[in-house]
């Protein structure tokens, strides 16, 4: 699946820049601030990139449909924009990062890691996938449930100017541009310590814009549009699926059974919910890159599909009170979360309720 690590990749370079870590922790940073500067110093303009005249016409309406993504969103949606997704850095891997996440296994509440600027995140990664799996055994020895996923795509939060990485233009165009919006989004705004409101938030935007980009393009009854709503429609269908499992799997957690016996009888609940989903997932589209059904299932597993699939019916509802309007849907967004950042997804809940009133201006 591709993921994004947009705080990651502000907190290498700037930690690598004050240099106040401890000696390990350092050489973790410097190394991470390298591999990621040499994207940066890799890049060359998307424009002259299509001067060339062996392009496959594949490759060259990927790169214009970033272009096309990058001034839609900038002009239509009043995203901050700048210089990013303007050039490309030609990677040789399916992935930049390998990302590690860890949970209890009687708990759905991630382990965080700490980082300057950003603050506490429930993902380490490494340009190294070696690297990554010795984190990923030493949580486990530590009682950790651990996962350890590709990351193919990534936001400095408007603090460089990214360049689109050339593995992203293997995706499916109605993906490719979902995924851009994401990062996007990340770059205009971002919440401190709070990934899970920021991918969630990035996962809705990213494939709610996508629908208005291909309608306005290529037309409201286009294949490419109806393919970005089947999308937008299999993310809600999906966080929908995700609160049901989540909350089978906290009446457990919570129900003060002596903890042994509370991880045997977990095993029945992962059992049943990847049966569930494989039911669910020949109607879902764009999700293929999803194998829920078919990896193995721990905690580690469903905080990392929670985190970016966490209350998006919330961000539609929002939606509807703004007649459709996603770009007043996402200023609406940024008001809320930055009104109320101790729980910005309580308040978008509290502000869609007939009778309720957010504490946002």
């Amino acid at each position: 699946m591709t993921r994004s690590f947009a705080r990651f990749a502000v907190a290498v370079l700037s930690a690598a820049t004050i240099l106040t870590a401890s000696g390990c922790n350092l050489s973790y940073y410097a190394r991470a601030a390298y591999e990621e500067g040499r994207l940066l110093w890799n890049r060359r303009p998307i424009s002259a990139e299509l001067s060339n005249s062996d392009l496959t016409p594949q490759i060259r309406s990927r790169l214009e449909t970033v272009l096309a993504v990058r001034e839609f969103a900038a002009d239509r949606l009043g995203m901050k924009v700048g210089g990013a997704y303007s050039t490309i850095t030609e990677i040789d891997q399916r992935a930049v990062v390998y990302v590690v996440m860890a949970a209890p296994r009687d708990s759905l509440t991630p382990y965080e890691w700490w980082y300057p600027i950003v603050g506490s995140v429930p993902y380490r990664g490494y340009f190294n996938e070696a690297d990554a799996r010795a984190e990923a055994a030493h949580m486990e020895d530590a009682g950790y449930d651990t996962l350890v996923r590709p990351a193919a795509a990534f936001s400095s939060l408007g603090f460089f100017d990214d360049p689109l990485l050339s593995n992203l233009l293997k995706l499916d165009p109605v993906v490719l541009a979902g995924v851009i919006f994401h990062e996007l989004f990340h770059r205009t705004f971002f919440l401190a310590s709070d990934a899970m409101f920021d991918e969630s938030a990035a996962t809705w935007v990213g494939s709610r814009a996508a629908i208005d980009f291909f309608a306005s393009r290529e037309g409201a009854n286009s294949e490419s549009a109806r393919a970005a709503r089947a999308v937008y429609e299999s993310d809600l269908t999906f966080a929908r699926f995700l609160l049901g499992a989540e909350a089978k799997l906290l009446k457990l957690y919570g129900s003060g059974v002596d903890r042994d016996q509370m991880v045997k009888d977990r095993e029945e609940l992962f059992v049943q919910i990847k049966r569930d989903y494989a039911q669910l997932k020949p109607s879902l589209s764009g999700l293929e890159r999803f194998d829920l059904d078919r990896e193995p299932l721990n905690n580690a597993v469903l905080v990392n599909y929670l985190i970016y699939f966490h209350d998006l019916d919330n961000f539609a509802a929002l939606e509807r009170q703004s007649g459709g309007n996603t770009r007043a849907t996402i200023e609406r967004i940024i008001e809320i979360a930055r009104a109320n950042p101790s729980d910005p997804f309580y308040a978008i809940w509290q502000a869609t309720r007939p009778g309720q009133t957010s504490s946002a201006p």
